[in-house]
């Protein structure tokens, strides 16, 4: 829950679920940062599933070849993989697999593979040819490692997989072994990583539940990929998937397990499942701080530095926090060792390097702080404190934001209605104190509306709730009616009549006169 402060006749706060909403529209633009954090939205397979075959990538050794001589040699590789599908007679399969392996070598040694040369030459068609039913498992893992890259590529080039997609789902199932089964996982898992159409397509195909229970069992490969292909295909904004996901049979109990016991690697995928689970849908987070979740979070928050297992964890952890008002009154209760483990986690990531895990603390310490009075007091007194005022004042623009969201959120007491809110008057001078008023200045003066709304309304608890009337010195010597005046014309009406409204009461003409 954040603070949401507004503008009327006087100025006003109240305590809405805006982070809530907000964790919906992060998880629909979370795949961007994502890829951004070396975790891709697609992949392509350079080494593969099954452990028998031969899976070297040797990557390299043609890439200062001629583009035409690439070309030439994947047509013929598919003009072969033809004949083989054609061909009837004895060493009818063994053909077919070394005419596949062929094309897959093709596909898989390149950064830039030869894809529209495949498709263009009619790969698509012979290579479901290679998934019908009954055919030798190398046959199937190796036109299921084609179509994998083939969907790793553009969209356009994605779309051409799209007759593929019942077979792929159908390989899906218990009569499939592990490596065939967990190839075309993958397949389906850069498809759903396209976009919401392709998602959709799959999600009405029936792509979801046999992707489920690959989740299920203790095999970390194959668990991994599932789960990677799941966050992909419920990541939004449709929150339905989600909601149908955490209602799978077994599906909660094996999300515990792997948190609880998985590597780094299996845990990072199955964080993300959470990540977008949490972010979605209702359910799924209801059912989630039920289970315990929170706990397994926490540990592995204080267990790992791993980048990309971390931002998974913490992201879950303030989805949690912010979609579910229970977390924050039930289960984060002062005195509570969870608790306590809670403010220790998010102060090891607010003193991390990386600024993606800051931003992520922060937003979850705001949503804490908008919490109870002995929350707030809870943070006050932490060693969490010291580091978000150097935050504010030192910090990107995105980081402070967050921030100042935390320190406005300790000063003021939730209420019911309308009206203003109690101050803490305490906690209010304490910060001022501290020297945090410059920052929320700084904020007054940004581009970023929401930014210069919460800067406009920490000013206003400062001329409201400083004693001796102090607030007013203290936002002059600051250069704070300077900041104000620029809203004076301002085209945004709320921010407009803020502004001049706080100028008006309390620098009006008789500012000044008793001096």
């Amino acid at each position: 829950m954040k603070i949401i402060m507004k503008m009327c006749s006087v100025i006003w706060f109240l305590v809405g679920n805006v982070a809530a909403q907000r964790r919906r529209q992060n998880a629909v633009t979370v795949g961007k940062e994502r890829r951004e954090s070396l975790v891709r939205a697609k992949r392509l397979c350079r080494v593969g599933t099954s452990a028998d075959g031969e899976v070297s990538s040797d990557s390299d050794m043609m890439v200062d070849e001629e583009q035409s001589i690439l070309e030439m040699q994947t047509s013929s590789a598919v003009e072969e993989l033809k004949s083989a599908v054609a061909y009837q007679g004895k060493g009818a399969m063994q053909k077919r697999v070394n005419a596949l392996r062929e094309m897959r070598r093709l596909l898989s040694r390149f950064e830039f593979p030869p894809i529209e040369t495949a498709l263009k030459a009619g790969a698509i068609p012979v290579l479901v040819q290679c998934l019908a039913f009954g055919s030798p498992d190398e046959q199937l893992l190796e036109a299921a490692w084609c179509l994998t890259n083939i969907a790793a590529g553009k969209q356009e080039e994605t779309k051409a997989l799209l007759p593929a997609l019942p077979l792929l789902i159908a390989h899906l199932g218990e009569k499939s072994s592990s490596p065939v089964a967990e190839q075309c996982a993958w397949a389906l898992g850069n498809v759903a990583g396209e976009g919401e159409e392709f998602r959709n397509v799959l999600l009405s195909q029936g792509a979801l539940p046999p992707l489920a229970r690959m989740m299920l069992p203790n095999k970390g490969s194959t668990v991994r990929t599932a789960a990677w292909a799941l966050s992909n295909l419920i990541k939004g904004p449709d929150p339905k998937p989600a909601t149908e996901l955490i209602k799978v049979d077994g599906l909660l109990d094996a999300i515990l397990r792997h948190l609880k016991r998985a590597d780094e690697e299996l845990t990072t995928e199955v964080a993300w499942v959470v990540v977008y689970l949490s972010a979605l849908s209702n359910v799924a987070t209801s059912l989630l701080v039920k289970s315990g979740v929170l706990q397994l979070l926490v540990e592995r928050l204080a267990t790992s530095n791993s980048l990309q297992l971390l931002i998974p964890v913490l992201r879950s952890l303030g989805n949690l926090v912010a979609g579910d008002s229970s977390t924050i009154s039930d289960v984060l209760v002062p005195g509570h060792g969870i608790t306590d483990q809670v403010i220790a986690v998010l102060v090891k990531c607010l003193k991390s390097e990386h600024r993606v895990l800051k931003k992520e603390a922060a937003w979850v310490l705001s949503n804490i702080a908008a919490g109870s009075v002995e929350h707030k007091q809870l943070i006050h007194s932490s060693e969490a404190l010291a580091l978000l005022l150097h935050l504010l004042s030192t910090s990107p623009f995105d980081i402070k934001k967050e921030v100042a969201y935390v320190l406005g959120n300790l000063c003021v007491s939730p209420t019911e209605g309308e009206g203003k809110p109690k101050l803490i008057q305490e906690h209010l001078v304490s910060l001022v104190g501290r020297g945090c008023l410059s920052g929320f200045i700084d904020l007054v003066r940004s581009a970023d509306i929401e930014a210069a709304r919460l800067g406009l309304q920490f000013m206003e608890l400062v001329l409201r709730g400083m004693p001796n009337d102090e607030g007013t010195k203290l936002v002059e010597r600051e250069d704070g009616i300077d900041a104000m005046e620029r809203f004076q014309f301002h085209e945004n009406e709320d921010l407009r009549n803020m502004a001049n409204g706080l100028v008006d009461k309390y620098f009006g003409e008789d500012y000044g006169l008793d001096e």
